[in-house]
C-alpha cells in the first residue's frame, strides 16, 4: 500500500527554511513518495509584515522553481500549492493571489489570532504569559472555524497549532474543535495531519488524536503532510501519522489536481 501525499512542504524562499523544490523533491523520491505537494507561505500584503512569509516579488521565482523540479523529477507528481494565512478582512487578497496561477489547491493556515500576534512564532512567546490560554485557544479556533467556512481553502492546516508551546487551557475545548469540524464537513474541506507537531515542544502531531477521532465521526476527509523546511524533513513521520489516521478509522485520504479532489486509499 502506497504512501500517501505530503502535501505540505516549504523552502527558502520563506525566509526560515533552506532548500529548493528540486531539493525537497529528490528526498521524497528517495523515502519512496509517489507524490508530494509544495505549499509555501503566502506574501502578505505588506513584505514586512513578518519575516516568515514569501515577498510579493518572489511568487512567480517559487511557481517556476516548483516547474524546474517537475522537469528534474518527471516520475514524482509534484502539485503546486500555497499555505494562506487567513485573517478576516483579507479575503480579497487571497483570492487575488489565488487568481494568479494555476494552484492545485490551498491549504488555510490560522497563525494570527490578532492583525499583530502569530501564536506559534517563537520570537513571540511572552505573549502567551500575559494571556489566557483558553481565549487564546477560542480566538484561535473561531478563526479557524472562519477559515473553514470561507470557502476559500480545499484544506486546513495543523488544526490545533495553539498546543505548539504547551500553554494548555484548564476548560474543556471539545465545543471548539467540534464547531470548526461542523464547518468543515459543511464546506466540504479536508483536515491535514501534520507531523510538523511531533518536532516541537507539544511533541504531538498536528491534531490531537481527540480532534482526529471526532473528524473521523464527524466525516471530514483527510491529507497528510510533513510540514518540511528542509529536504530531510519531506515525509518525517509518516509512520506514525498513518497509525493515528488508521487508529481511528481512516484508510482514505484526498489528492487534489486543480482544485479538484480524489479520495485515495492509503
Amino acid at each position: 500500500m502506497s504512501l500517501p501525499p505530503d502535501y505540505h512542504m516549504h523552502t527558502h524562499l520563506c525566509h526560515h527554511a533552506v532548500g529548493n523544490p528540486t531539493d525537497l523533491a529528490a528526498h521524497a523520491v528517495k523515502i519512496g513518495l509517489t507524490e508530494i505537494g509544495f505549499s509555501e507561505h503566502n506574501p502578505m500584503p505588506r513584505d514586512d509584515w513578518d519575516d516568515w512569509h514569501m515577498d510579493q516579488a518572489d511568487l512567480d521565482t517559487y511557481v517556476a522553481n516548483v516547474e524546474q523540479a517537475r522537469r528534474d523529477h518527471p516520475d514524482l507528481t509534484i502539485k503546486l500549492a500555497l499555505e494562506m494565512d487567513f485573517i478576516p478582512g483579507q479575503e480579497e487578497w487571497i483570492r487575488g493571489l489565488m487568481d494568479r496561477h494555476p494552484w492545485d489547491y490551498i491549504i488555510g493556515a490560522v497563525h494570527y489570532v490578532s492583525d499583530s500576534w502569530d501564536l506559534d512564532n517563537p520570537k513571540r512567546l511572552s505573549e502567551w504569559k500575559s494571556r489566557d490560554p483558553f481565549q487564546v485557544w477560542s480566538a484561535y479556533f473561531d478563526r479557524l472555524t472562519m477559515a473553514a467556512e470561507s470557502g476559500l481553502f480545499q484544506i486546513i492546516a495543523h488544526a490545533d497549532l495553539c498546543k505548539k508551546f504547551c500553554f494548555y487551557p484548564k476548560e474543556d475545548c471539545t465545543p471548539l474543535f467540534a464547531k470548526f469540524l461542523n464547518a468543515a464537513r459543511k464546506h466540504d474541506v479536508a483536515m491535514e495531519l501534520n507531523t510538523a507537531g511531533l518536532r516541537k515542544d507539544c511533541q504531538e502531531i498536528y491534531p490531537s488524536r481527540q480532534i482526529v477521532q471526532m473528524a473521523w465521526e464527524a466525516g471530514v476527509p483527510i491529507t497528510f503532510g510533513s510540514d518540511a523546511h528542509a529536504p530531510g524533513e519531506v515525509g518525517m513521520n509518516f509512520a506514525e501519522a498513518i497509525a493515528l489516521a488508521r487508529g481511528v478509522g481512516y484508510t482514505q485520504c484526498c489528492r487534489f489536481t486543480q482544485k479538484k479532489r480524489e479520495i485515495v486509499r492509503f
